[in-house]
């Protein structure tokens, strides 16, 4: 008979958000520091181009990003150069973070996300879809009313 934890487990990739307004983070290899530009972050990790150039694969660092609820330091590791698609990106991951970190971390990632930076879309049922078009047709159609209304008010003005 087999057991629930038998069960192969999905892995989902977590959301990966692009990062708006060109934002700067401090990395840090045997005590040299250097800036980077951050163009991706997800909870595992992310991608940056970096002042300095490539960083050998499999480096080990440390990184200090300014969010808006306070200063972030993880630890990382630098994986391969061309992160998505952009040939001076080097993706990075995260090995880790205290406890201050990851809450202010998690709470940018999670306004990020709302605000509409993340590479996933939500998915819709055909209800929500149905539901998004009448809610769209409904406010042209008062709009429309009401451009329509106010252009009887200027003529009869008029006459």
């Amino acid at each position: 008979m087999r057991r629930k934890t038998d069960k192969p487990v999905k892995h989902t990739r977590p959301p990966r958000i692009r990062v708006p307004n060109r934002e700067k983070a401090v990395f840090a290899v045997d005590n040299q520091k250097f800036v980077g530009i951050v163009q991706r972050l997800s909870l595992t990790g992310g991608a940056a181009l970096l002042v300095r150039g490539p960083i050998p694969e499999g480096t080990f660092g440390e990184m200090t990003l300014s969010t808006v609820f306070g200063k972030v330091s993880a630890h990382i590791e630098f994986l391969h150069t061309g992160a998505d698609g952009v040939p001076l990106a080097q993706a990075f991951r995260f090995l880790a973070m205290d406890a201050i970190s990851t809450k202010r971390f998690n709470a940018a990632a999670e306004q990020m996300q709302s605000a509409g930076f993340a590479d996933v879309e939500q998915k819709q049922t055909a209800l929500d879809g149905a539901v998004e078009s009448w809610s769209k047709f409904r406010d042209s159609v008062r709009q429309l009313s009401g451009m329509l209304t106010s252009g009887r008010r200027t003529r009869s003005k008029v006459t």
